[in-house]
């Protein structure tokens, strides 16, 4: 006995009329029992189940189901999204997508992510899927659409061309169907759309981890030449400002690969440029010249304010300036409406409710607001309220300046250092050994832990992944 998917139409009405047990999971895909023997497969009727006895027979079906053998392949094409093919000469292999978290762990050796997986299921031997994990998603939803469709054209034993998103055990298809002119699109549900836009932002700024080794980190020299093109760029070009803030952020993290400390002049300069970068991104810029490197001078026009919705980047701009102490630039990034931010439909709503509890603190705003704003950041963190971001990037990078600023608004130096403790050991278990800029230095952690050292809470030196002479401010110098 297995559990196993039908396509619709195979069940006509004189079928489905000794069929009452089957039901409809997913467009155009039935459940259905089936009786494996020597020589045919046989679905089973309703006289079969009540023989056998219907809790009996699911737990002997989904038993066998999980033990027909498949053959998996990885199918990774330079310039798209990574597929995990699963195959065989059973009729089942297709039906184990009802179980595709386990089935994933078999094949992979991992755990689907919490928001599950893109799958297509073309033919009853074959089935493809993509972990919804990174901003490859997007490239892999129409990879699978065209995969789909041609497995289910070329047969044998088609079931489905449609994609479909597997979600808490539960199949929901993508594609719809113009019944006119028989042509398929792709339409995602909101909740999968938000998620993708939150994913693809995510991966684009290097928020999300890579495996270890699959990215190096990416090399300073050549990193300083595209920043200050970037930066020359800006003059004919202001919309490029965004691109700029991005390299020279990055350039900041990758110098401390060589400099942990930020002991060396170099490196500040980076993290320099990257301070004005962002102010001006959101708070324009009076005409400005900074040196990058001994042979690098770096300028910027006169430019009014004209700041995206962009609230992680807000966010890295105000983490780096709170790191290097330029606190006029941190009051004028304060200054940007929150309105604007408001705008950004790329993130949770924690996000949102964690800018606008910065703002109000580091605006000198009242302690109750303060209090009632970073209680809605907590709230709104929690994991059944999220529609954006992984899981696991919230946990462990993105929801631990929160942490550490509630015990810094407390001023609890023990629960204080203990929760920087853990942080500093989220970040290096999020990002392993990534060769990711963003791995070198926890940024928000640090923002946090530059806003206590100046409150005189007592700190360690000697900290992973906050660089000792922003900790201290013995490296910082005034940025004009």
């Amino acid at each position: 006995m297995h559990a196993r998917l039908l396509p619709v139409g195979l069940i006509t009405p004189e079928v489905a009329g000794g069929m009452r047990y089957a039901r409809v999971v997913a467009d155009e895909l039935v459940f259905a029992y089936a009786y494996d023997g020597p020589t045919s497969v046989r679905s089973l009727t309703d006289k079969d189940v009540e023989r056998v006895g219907i809790e009996e027979l699911g737990q002997a079906a989904y038993s066998n189901l999980m033990r027909v053998p498949v053959t998996h392949e990885e199918i990774s094409l330079e310039g798209h999204a990574t597929l995990q093919s699963v195959f065989g000469d059973s009729h089942f292999v297709a039906s184990k997508a009802l179980y595709l978290g386990e089935l994933a762990r078999q094949v992979t050796g991992a755990s689907l992510p919490s928001a599950g997986a893109l799958v297509v299921l073309p033919t009853r031997h074959l089935l493809a899927f993509h972990p919804i994990a990174d901003g490859s998603v997007v490239d892999a939803l129409n990879d699978l659409a065209m995969y789909a469709l041609g497995a289910y054209e070329d047969g044998p034993g088609s079931l489905s061309p449609r994609v479909y998103w597997w979600h808490r055990g539960g199949l929901t298809s993508l594609t719809v169907v113009d019944e006119d002119t028989r042509t398929l699109s792709l339409q995602p549900p909101q909740e999968l759309l938000a998620l993708m836009k939150g994913l693809v932002r995510l991966d684009r700024a290097g928020r999300i981890a890579t495996p270890a080794g699959e990215r190096a980190a990416p090399d300073p020299v050549a990193l300083t030449g595209a920043t200050v093109e970037s930066v020359a760029r800006v003059a004919q070009d202001p919309s490029g400002l965004g691109d700029a803030f991005a390299s020279a952020l990055a350039l900041a993290h990758v110098r401390c690969i060589a400099d942990p400390h930020v002991s060396e002049l170099v490196t500040w300069d980076a993290w320099e440029t990257a301070v004005r970068l962002g102010s001006a991104l959101f708070t324009g810029s009076e005409s400005e010249q900074w040196y990058l490197g001994e042979e690098n001078t770096l300028r910027l026009p006169a430019a009014p304010a004209a700041p995206p919705a962009d609230a992680r980047a807000w966010l890295d701009a105000v983490y780096l300036a709170l790191a290097c102490r330029a606190h006029d630039r941190v009051a004028r990034l304060c200054q940007v409406p929150l309105e604007t931010l408001r705008q950004d439909d790329t993130v949770d709503a924690y996000v949102l409710h964690w800018v606008d509890t910065l703002r109000t603190y580091l605006s000198g705003g009242a302690g109750d607001a303060v209090v009632e704003k970073l209680l809605a950041t907590m709230q709104a963190s929690l994991p059944e309220t999220l529609t954006h971001s992984p899981d696991g990037f919230v946990n462990r990078v993105d929801y631990q300046p929160v942490a550490l600023f509630h015990r810094l608004f407390t001023r609890d130096h023990e629960a204080f250092g203990a929760a920087l403790t853990e942080a500093l050991a989220e970040h290096g278990g999020y990002w392993g050994e990534s060769g990711a800029p963003r791995a070198r230095v926890a940024l928000g952690v640090l923002a946090m832990a530059c806003l206590a050292h100046d409150l005189g809470f007592p700190l360690d030196p000697e900290l992973p992944y906050l660089p000792r002479y922003l900790v201290d401010g013995k490296r910082v110098e005034h940025i004009s």
